[in-house]
């Protein structure tokens, strides 16, 4: 059989009116309890006044008990049949009755427990339903007989079957008008979720600008709409990064080739001699060479662009990552004549991924010496404060200032057509930026043209 299907309104309806209907149920059932506790209580305090008035009457011996004056008792009120009448029996301790007022007639009470202490119970006369209490008359400490005490309960029993049929009727209207009630407020308080279903129609690849309103109340459905709205943004930024990223790399990866092709096509318009055909192949491989680098980098950069799981932190003694990497160069220092100086004071070991840490250190260093002049000086210092502080300074022709906030970004070069001279791709330090923040190492570069650029990395 399939399921029925409720929409999410009637849903938050439904449930609400089968919790509301257990409490009103509740709060019917003690309604209706308590108004009959309270009818009963007067029935029987009407019959206790009774009692009392027939326990001042009654002489009591060993044989038994009688009214003390029976004219005066035959007179009484509860003779004669009236609209709340009290029937009165007086019985022995067999059971059998020894007189009974006026208005029993031809009826009788009926003893039923024969205990030693007041007990009061439901029972039938006459086929009606009465209040009776059986009172034990003691005398010298035994029981020589008892007083039966009824009155009608036609009167409460009435007023019990009328609420018990208001309550009845009441309950299933109560509940629908609730339910109309819940499904109107319900409507109202899901009104963000059509607006989240909206927007999330009208959202595709190619248009991510679309919001969702946040409702005037701070509640649930805000913190819901803000979080999706936050996730909308993140996911703009990546694909506008994506994109942009993409059209940089075709970019860069397409003036290389170009410069091969052109270079390949000019080579064979006509012969040339050996020497010329060696300088035109050589350029090709150096372009293909930096044509791999770039690669090797774009692929660096993606891997590490979403996977901190790769991270595998050790013991890293820095001041031989940084010797390590000053000797990779030293070929380009000594043709530049470059003065390399390093401050360490002592060895330096911090907890981190040696692999990713070399290659943030690579980076920076190549970078100093690529845009160091001849005869340059770059220094690398270690020191200690607030943590590990590496520093990496050179000479050379520094990075202007408006170019300082772009320097991260991918393939972006800082006035790469005036130093034509110095090849690279822009993506050095987009992989350093990455890498840093995998490895919660903090940055901050100062630089100041013609004068020299500063790179800091704070381990903490």
């Amino acid at each position: 059989m399939k399921a029925i299907s409720f929409s999410f309104r009637n849903r938050i309806a439904f449930y609400y009116i089968v919790s509301t209907a257990l409490l009103v149920f509740a709060v019917f059932v003690v309604i209706y309890f308590t108004v009959r506790q309270s009818v009963y209580s007067d029935v029987e305090r009407d019959l206790s006044i009774e009692i009392a008035d027939l326990m001042t009457e009654i002489s009591i011996n060993d044989t038994g008990f009688a009214i003390q004056d029976s004219l005066e008792w035959k007179e009484k009120e509860h003779n004669t049949l009236d609209i709340n009448p009290i029937f009165i029996e007086f019985v022995d301790t067999d059971g059998n009755y020894t007189d009974k007022s006026p208005n029993l007639k031809e009826s009788f009470l009926h003893i039923k427990y024969k205990k030693k202490q007041t007990l009061s119970y439901d029972t039938w006369l006459q086929n009606k339903s009465v209040r009776q209490i059986e009172v034990p008359v003691i005398h010298s400490d035994k029981v020589v007989g008892y007083i039966l005490v009824a009155a009608p309960l036609e009167d409460a029993a009435m007023v019990l079957d009328n609420l018990s049929k208001i309550l009845w009727i009441a309950y299933p209207l109560v509940l629908v008008v609730l339910f109309i009630i819940a499904r109107i407020i319900a409507g109202r308080s899901i009104k963000p979720v059509a607006s989240i279903m909206s927007t999330s129609n009208d959202i595709t690849r190619d248009n991510l600008t679309s919001r969702i309103p946040l409702p005037p109340n701070k509640d649930e459905l805000y913190t819901l709409s803000q979080t999706i709205n936050n996730l909308l943004d993140r996911i703009q930024n990546a694909i506008e990064r994506e994109k942009q990223f993409t059209s940089d790399a075709s970019h860069e990866l397409r003036t290389p080739l170009a410069v091969i092709k052109g270079t390949l096509e000019v080579l064979i318009r006509k012969p040339r001699d050996r020497e010329e055909y060696e300088e035109k192949i050589n350029f090709c491989i150096s372009e293909v060479n930096r044509l791999n680098h770039m690669v090797d980098q774009l692929l660096l950069l993606a891997r590490f662009e979403n996977q901190k799981q790769s991270i595998k932190p050790e013991s890293v003694y820095l001041n031989s990552v940084l010797l390590d990497t000053l000797t990779r160069y030293s070929q380009t220092v000594k043709d530049k004549n470059i003065q390399l100086v390093t401050e360490f004071d002592k060895d330096y070991y911090h907890e981190t991924d040696e692999y990713l840490f070399s290659i943030i250190i690579n980076n920076l260093i190549s970078n100093a010496i690529k845009y160091s002049p001849d005869n340059g000086i770059i220094t690398v210092s270690i020191n200690e404060n607030d943590g590990t502080c590496i520093t990496i300074t050179d000479n050379g022709m520094g990075i202007p200032a408006h170019d300082l906030q772009k320097i991260f970004n991918q393939f972006y070069r800082s006035k790469a057509t005036e130093h034509s001279n110095i090849k690279g791709t822009g993506l050095g330090l987009s992989i350093v930026k990455r890498l840093c923040s995998l490895l919660g190492i903090a940055i901050d570069i100062y630089s100041k043209e013609e004068k020299g650029t500063t790179v800091r990395l704070f381990l903490k």
